[in-house]
């Protein structure tokens, strides 16, 4: 079968090496010049399953309006667009606020995050990735008591449906991450998740993508695709801004948040809204850099140790297909990086980056075919795309091939959006 994968972020190189791994004819189309350039190109490198809570959840809508027209809020929607989708998106997220729904929503988003890191190992022991990995897992941090408190249920939650999460006192947390030293007495806990992990998305990419040329694959790079090709009801392949009409027997939409301008011509609404997210990175060769990933809830900060580098990520802003950079957002990110980990490096020689994260109304992405014959969804994986695209790109060749996947893909398609709103 001749398969077109629309993007070669994180998400479209992986799916791509393991259709060529199941002998499928594969070509990848990409605007950039090369693959993992956008949203993978410098994200905050966490493997975290243990971030499986979806933004929908009860407690969200009370900091959303505590935060409202804040430009330092860690979540900050403008919504002062004129924008139907952005709108229904938005009561669509509302009505996924509610406590049985966030049960639902945590399971099935751990349910492919779990599978996927598990396809990561499966990946790295027998292609040999080097990708700066590193498997001590991550150590989410607390300041306030009550947050704390909410983060242990939500804990608990996730250790229901199989991820390994352990509480720990403050004097636990600077044993896990010493570089945290500096701010114990502001502490208030912490929960450890041994099996997560965090490396370079950007390498990681680069490497599936050799690998997927190496079974075959065909990459063009500098290409924009334009519409899809229909017969009807079918998909038939995909135009180019380079007047060339590419065709194929099935059609992978892994564009991350420009799915919808792609697919809602053909008549398929995706119900993805971008997420700005800001990071920055920095040698680490400061006298107390970190070595354990780390979340910081009351910032909602990520942090990585790359190899001889320090990423810091963070934010999301709700303000379009915009991807320029927000000197007070990013400046932002350096202020709580240094306050956290002052040790770490010279924070006033940075390098500050800002991608596109498609986030769905529930936080669960899109994955499987669609009701236009030929074409099938990899897409809408928020936060987590990095977490999950191993197990993603597995689960959509299993289905693609009408072969019994490893997990039940029930919940995580497109259809679980019919009829609503």
């Amino acid at each position: 079968m001749k398969v077109l994968v629309l993007g070669a972020g994180v998400i479209g190189a992986t799916t791509a090496y393991h259709l060529a791994e199941a002998g499928h004819q594969v070509v990848v189309l990409d605007r950039q010049s090369g693959a993992g350039l956008e949203t993978s190109f410098a994200n905050g490198g966490q493997i975290s399953p243990c971030h499986a809570e979806p933004w929908a959840n009860p407690g969200v809508l009370p900091k959303v309006l505590k935060w409202m027209g804040r430009e330092d809020a860690p979540l900050l929607f403008r919504w002062n667009r004129f924008d139907p989708a952005l709108w229904v998106w938005g009561l669509r997220f509302v009505s996924n606020c509610t406590t049985p729904r966030t049960v639902r929503n945590t399971e099935r988003t751990l349910r492919i995050a779990l599978y996927s890191r598990d396809c990561l190992r499966d990946l790295r022991q027998r292609l040999a990735l080097d990708y700066d990995q590193r498997t001590q897992g991550i150590l989410h941090v607390y300041r306030s008591a009550r947050e704390f408190d909410r983060g242990c249920r939500a804990a608990l939650l996730m250790n229901r449906f199989g991820l390994d999460r352990q509480i720990q006192d403050r004097d636990q947390c600077v044993a896990v991450e010493p570089a945290l030293a500096a701010v114990r007495h502001e502490l208030a806990g912490g929960i450890l998740t041994p099996g997560d992990e965090s490396g370079d998305a950007h390498k990681f990419t680069r490497a599936m993508a050799n690998h997927a040329a190496r079974l075959g694959a065909e990459f063009r790079f500098d290409t924009n695709v334009t519409h899809l090709l229909r017969d009807g009801d079918r998909v038939l392949g995909a135009a180019t801004d380079q007047g060339q009409q590419i065709m194929a027997d099935a059609v992978v939409l892994a564009l991350g948040s420009w799915s919808p301008l792609l697919s809602r011509p053909a008549g398929i609404p995706l119900p993805i809204v971008p997420a700005k997210g800001y990071s920055i990175t920095l040698t680490a060769d400061g006298p107390a850099a970190p070595t354990v990933s780390v979340t910081d809830d009351e910032h909602k900060m990520v942090y990585s140790r790359l190899g001889d580098r320090l990423r810091a990520a963070g934010t999301a802003e709700m303000a379009g297909h915009d991807p320029s950079l927000n000197e007070k957002r990013w400046r932002l990110i350096v202020e709580h990086a240094r306050a956290l980990f002052p040790g770490a490096g010279d924070f006033n020689h940075v390098e500050p980056w800002a991608g596109l994260r498609p986030v769905t109304p529930d936080s669960v992405p899109l994955i499987g075919k669609t009701r236009l014959r030929g074409l099938w969804l990899n897409t809408g994986h928020g936060t987590l795309g990095w977490t999950m695209a191993c197990g993603s790109a597995r689960l959509l060749a299993a289905l693609l091939a009408e072969k019994s996947p490893d997990i039940d893909p029930g919940g995580l398609g497109i259809e679980r959006f019919s009829g609503l709103l």
